[in-house]
């Protein structure tokens, strides 16, 4: 089978991104920033890559910026529950500072990358997160091959892509960026996923600004 080329990309920027808060399953919409870097995106996308199909997470941030993508090139988004972020349980809604006052417990497990701990109320674990993530992938990849395709998701998303892709398991500390709308190129095939490129973010050049932290 011929490999399939994705574009995994993170949603543009959301207010609840700027306040460190914790989105996971709740659908916050994109900022003006955010609507911007997602502009910018498509605009940069038609100009360099032929695009055969566009798939996003179905909740709005991811929704919104795959729907940006999808008019400049002219594909339609199929969504897909399958590409959510990390259900974070309790912790979602709250910031990071929160998070350690009120569940330091829990914010522990969740700093030291805990694979089989749980959020409390709901909450998934790494290790679940992983197999929904790569299920999903390897669903819609194999429906492409020879072919190149958007994925537009979450920051947990594109970080158990870039663990699976370079084989770093699932406690390795972070060392690489999780910008938003940042192009991060995937090859994958029915053996699994390997890296490409990661981290592009020369579309937001053009808004002048530093979105690395974003």
């Amino acid at each position: 089978m011929d490999a399939t080329r994705i574009l995994a990309i993170r949603h543009g920027e959301t207010a609840w991104n700027v306040d460190t808060r914790l989105q996971g399953h709740l659908d916050i919409p994109l900022n003006e920033v955010g609507l911007q870097q997602a502009a910018h995106l498509a605009q940069t996308l038609v100009q360099r890559d032929a695009i055969d199909a566009v798939y996003a997470s179905d909740l709005s941030r991811a929704h919104t910026t795959a729907s940006a993508i999808a008019q400049a090139v002219g594909q339609s988004v199929t969504a897909h529950p399958g590409l959510r972020e990390r259900h974070f349980g309790a912790f979602q809604g709250r910031t990071f500072a929160e998070i350690e006052a009120e569940l330091p417990g829990e914010a522990w497990h969740w700093r030291k990358r805990t694979p089989e701990w749980v959020p409390p109320d709901g909450g998934e674990s790494l290790i679940v997160l992983r197999e929904r993530i790569l299920n999903t992938v390897d669903e819609l990849a194999a429906r492409h091959p020879g072919q190149q395709i958007v994925m537009v998701a979450h920051g947990g998303v594109m970080d158990i892509l870039y663990r699976a892709a370079t084989r770093l398991d699932l406690q390795a500390p972070r060392t690489w960026q999780l910008t938003n709308t940042a192009v991060n190129r995937l090859l994958w095939t029915p053996q699994g996923l390997s890296l490409v490129g990661w981290g592009d973010t020369s579309h937001l050049d053009a808004l002048g600004k530093d979105e690395a932290t974003a």
